[in-house]
């Protein structure tokens, strides 16, 4: 079987999820968005007033909405644990380092009042008094200026919201980077030991959430804990943005439902173009679904056999011409020279990782690097001084379990394939 002929197994397919799927055409946060502050009202009207924060944190906590910037983490805990502290900060992060994600740009520019809302709303559940918007410099910062004037304007905002730029850089978004650059400082991870929550910025709590979370938030508050898992899995309730690039005809970010099989997914970016190969989903410290695996549920549960998990919601198709082991070996590279060098496993693991893969993908004929490679991710996994590590061994291990048949065509010299377009063709 393969992603073109999906469809024939949809009978056959089965999931440890249950899935309701997004009503043909429709959507909620791209439904939504609506980028003049009148026309954002119209639409959807004010955000209620905070009468009972503890009953909003429980229908927050009971309708399962998690952070969409990656990790996944519960909202309702990040928010109590924030909440429990004294003078809390809250930040808008959209700083969107993934170079194949373009999901959190396209909230800037199309919803910016939504995530201004849930960013408002996430600073009176914790008793915020300053507010954030972390964002690269360009478009996004632009849009984010002129929804503040409308709201100032308007009066709209009880919390006045601060404008921070984010560096091009692919660690900058990570939360503890993020509040070394609110701080003045570069924008690098520090020791997680220290967790942001108890002491962010300035050393107060410090809530820092993804944009998509919060534009989430302001319509959770609107319509309701039930609501927002109408659709999605009971696991991973609701929809999320993906990011789909590569080789299909229609690249772009989509909204769809938590559930949605993989072959799904790329017919609504208007299908795989040539014959498919594999996906690397959940971004550069993600993992490859193979060909064959159309009928996966994109959930946690869906693709946690293939060592995958939505994460950003980014998914890149691999072009039929492509070398898996190229594409993988380029990637490796890049995220080893975007580490924050600040631990062994940045030093030294990561560059070491990406020279041996790049040796195997020049076709050198030494059997000996594919251990080497896994002795490698046993050295490095874990011992990290932030997740970064982590995900490029993620990578490193799917690559050697998603194209054995191309090792061994490297191993003989007999590989012919070219590499990936960079970054997927996102940006």
């Amino acid at each position: 079987m393969t992603m073109l002929d999906h469809r024939e197994s949809r009978d056959r397919r089965t999931s440890t999820d249950d899935y309701r799927p997004l009503p043909p055409g429709a959507g909620r946060l791209l439904l939504a968005a609506h980028p003049d502050l009148a026309t954002h009202h119209r639409h959807l009207g004010l955000l209620p007033p905070l009468a009972q924060p503890a009953r909003l944190l429980a229908e927050i906590d009971a309708a399962g909405l998690r952070g969409r910037g990656g990790a996944g983490f519960p909202t309702a805990r990040k928010l109590a644990a924030v909440a429990a502290g004294r003078s809390p900060v809250v930040i808008a992060n959209g700083a969107e380092g993934e170079p194949a994600s373009a999901k959190d740009r396209t909230l800037w520019a199309h919803a910016p009042h939504l995530i201004l809302d849930g960013l408002q709303l996430a600073g009176a559940l914790v008793g915020a008094r300053r507010a954030i918007g972390y964002v690269p410099a360009g478009p996004s910062t632009a849009s984010l200026r002129r929804a503040l004037a409308d709201r100032e304007a308007a009066g709209a905002d009880p919390i006045p919201v601060e404008i921070v730029e984010a560096p091009d850089r692919f660690l900058a978004g990570e939360e503890s980077a993020v509040v070394s650059r609110i701080e003045g400082k570069p924008a690098l991870p520090r020791d997680t030991l220290r967790r942001v929550v108890v002491a962010g910025v300035d050393g107060h709590p410090t809530l820092v959430q993804n944009v998509e979370t919060l534009a989430h938030l302001a319509l959770l508050a609107r319509f309701g804990g039930a609501w927002f898992r109408g659709v999605g899995t009971s696991g991973d309730p609701g929809t999320f943005l993906a990011t789909v690039s590569g080789a299909v005809a229609a690249p772009g970010v989509y909204e769809v439902a938590y559930g949605i099989p993989l072959g799904d997914l790329l017919e609504r970016a208007g299908g795989w173009v040539g014959r498919p190969q594999a996906c690397l989903v959940g971004g550069y410290g993600g993992a490859w679904v193979p060909a064959d695996a159309a009928d996966v549920p994109v959930s946690t549960a869906g693709l946690r056999p293939f060592g995958a998990a939505p994460g950003a919601g980014v998914v890149v198709a691999l072009p039929a011409g492509a070398c898996g082991l190229r594409a993988a070996a380029d990637i490796t590279r890049y995220l080893a020279g975007q580490g924050a060098r600040q631990c062994g496993p940045c030093r030294n693991g990561l560059p070491q990782m990406a020279g041996t893969l790049t040796r195997l993908a020049d076709r050198e004929r030494s059997p000996a690097l594919v251990a080497e490679l896994e002795r490698l991710t046993r050295l490095v996994e874990g011992r990290g001084a932030c997740h970064h590590p982590d995900g490029t061994v993620r990578l490193v291990r799917s690559t050697l379990r998603t194209f054995p048949a191309e090792i061994d065509r490297h191993l003989a010299g007999t590989c012919g394939q070219e590499p990936m377009p960079a970054a997927g063709g996102a940006r």
